[in-house]
C-alpha cells in the first residue's frame, strides 16, 4: 500500500509526506554521514515541522536487484513502528510502500492433538 511520495534533493536528502487514515506527516530523510558500523542507518528520519527524530533508513537491494531504502518510523504514540520501503515506482516517482506484516504460521507439531484430522 502506497503511504507516501518523496523527492530527492541534490544533497541526497529525501523530502515528502506520508498519509494514512490516522497519520499525516511531512518527513525528511537526512543522510546520516559516516557509518560507525555496517548496521548503522544510512538516513535519519526527522519531522519536517519539528525536526524531531522519528526513524531511520537503510540502503537495501530487492530480490529483483533493485535498490530501495528500508525505513523504520516510530513514535511513542504508535503501538508498533512502521516498517516501509522507499522505492522508485514504474512512473519514476519515489513512493513509500507499507504492507501489514504477515502473521507467523504455527508449526503443526506445536499444537495439541485435537482428535480430528482433515
Amino acid at each position: 500500500m502506497k503511504i507516501g511520495t518523496f523527492t530527492k534533493t541534490d544533497d541526497g536528502t529525501f523530502t515528502g509526506r506520508i498519509a494514512t487514515l490516522n497519520l499525516t506527516a511531512d518527513l525528511i530523510f537526512q543522510p546520516a554521514g559516516d557509518k560507525t558500523n555496517d548496521k548503522a542507518p544510512d538516513f535519519r528520519v526527522v519531522s519536517a515541522n519539528t525536526n524531531a527524530e522519528c526513524g531511520a533508513g537503510w540502503h537495501e537491494m530487492s530480490r529483483n536487484n533493485k535498490p530501495y531504502i528500508s525505513v523504520k518510523i516510530d513514535d511513542p504514540s504508535f503501538a508498533y513502528p512502521i516498517w516501509a520501503a522507499l522505492t522508485r515506482d514504474d512512473s519514476g516517482e519515489l513512493s513509500l510502500y507499507w504492507d501489514r506484516p504477515k502473521a507467523k504460521r504455527n508449526d503443526p507439531s506445536d499444537t495439541a492433538d485435537q482428535g480430528e484430522t482433515l
